[in-house]
C-alpha cells in the first residue's frame, strides 16, 4: 500500500476526483482517501510517481509519504 498527502482535497467531489485519476491509470486499484488527515492510500501496480502525476493532473499538490 502506497501512502500519499494531498492538499487541497475538501470535500466528496475531491475524494471522488482522486479516485476516479487514479483508476483511470489501474481499473483495479484500491484508493482509500482520508479526507481529515489529507492522505490517499493506494493498493496498485503503478508506480508512485504514476500516481502522483495522475493526482497532481487533476490538480491536486501530491507527495509519497
Amino acid at each position: 500500500m502506497q501512502v500519499f498527502t494531498v492538499q487541497g482535497m475538501t470535500c466528496g467531489h475531491c475524494v471522488k476526483a482522486v479516485t476516479r485519476a487514479v483508476r483511470a491509470q489501474d481499473e483495479e486499484a484500491v484508493v482509500e482517501v482520508d479526507l481529515a488527515h489529507k492522505q490517499v492510500k493506494v493498493q496498485s501496480e503503478l508506480s508512485a510517481e504514476d500516481i502522483l502525476t495522475a493526482i497532481r493532473d487533476e490538480g491536486y499538490a501530491a507527495e509519497a509519504v
